[in-house]
């Protein structure tokens, strides 16, 4: 108990500090077109962004609830209130406040789930198609398959997927978005700052990686 007293402490001090390190926390109980996917990274403090990002991320989801109302933008990891270069594991590129992952879109029988995941917390739930890669170590590309049986069985949202991929690609201040190249073919979206993340880090067909 008196653990939990100290890490909330912790993390309420967080909010206070992290504007001196050039962060402002994603808010955690907006039921906007932007939300956290889940109060567990919330409660990790990942979910902290320069203000740069948290405006882009904003504008984004914005531009998506236009495009297709009631469309909710689910952020999931990003990174940690302060010190540039600690990395938020198991992501090793999301130090500096300037990254962050977005959740897919999903739909079943009956149209679009507004802010549902395929998992809990909206990673592992891949969309499995031709790759690449083979046996390479070490590597963070799990397949899990164990499991896969577990969660929803959602179809992916190609629509709206496709739609925040071209908004992001044509935001100057986006540099770089890792997504897995069988959905960069599948929905048609290629452009110079869509790229392929590697064999060695985690897969990108659950999940949308973008960066300042």
């Amino acid at each position: 108990m008196s653990f939990l007293v100290f890490y909330a402490g912790l993390s309420i001090a967080a909010h206070v500090v992290a504007p001196q390190f050039g962060r402002v926390p994603l808010s955690c109980f907006d039921k906007g077109p932007l939300q956290i996917q889940s109060y567990f990274y919330c409660a990790l403090n990942r979910h902290y962004v320069t203000p740069e990002l948290a405006h882009v991320l904003t504008e984004t989801a914005e531009e998506m609830d236009r495009v297709y109302p009631g469309t909710k933008t689910l952020v999931l990891d990003a990174n940690f209130p302060f010190w540039n270069g600690f990395p938020l594991l198991p992501h090793l590129s999301h130090d500096d406040g300037k990254k962050a992952d977005l959740a897919f879109y999903y739909s079943d029988a009956a149209g679009y789930l507004a802010g549902a995941t395929r998992s809990p917390i909206g990673y592992f739930a891949f969309e499995n198609g031709p790759s690449n890669c083979g046996a390479s170590w070490p590597t963070l590309r799990w397949n899990l398959d164990v499991l896969q049986p577990f969660w929803h069985d959602y179809d992916l949202d190609d629509d709206r997927l496709r739609a925040v991929l071209e908004i992001l690609s044509r935001d100057d201040r986006v540099q770089k978005i890792f997504v897995e190249p069988h959905l960069v073919t599948r929905l048609g979206v290629a452009h110079s700052k869509i790229r392929f993340q590697g064999c060695r880090a985690a897969r990108h067909d659950d999940h949308v990686h973008f960066q300042l």
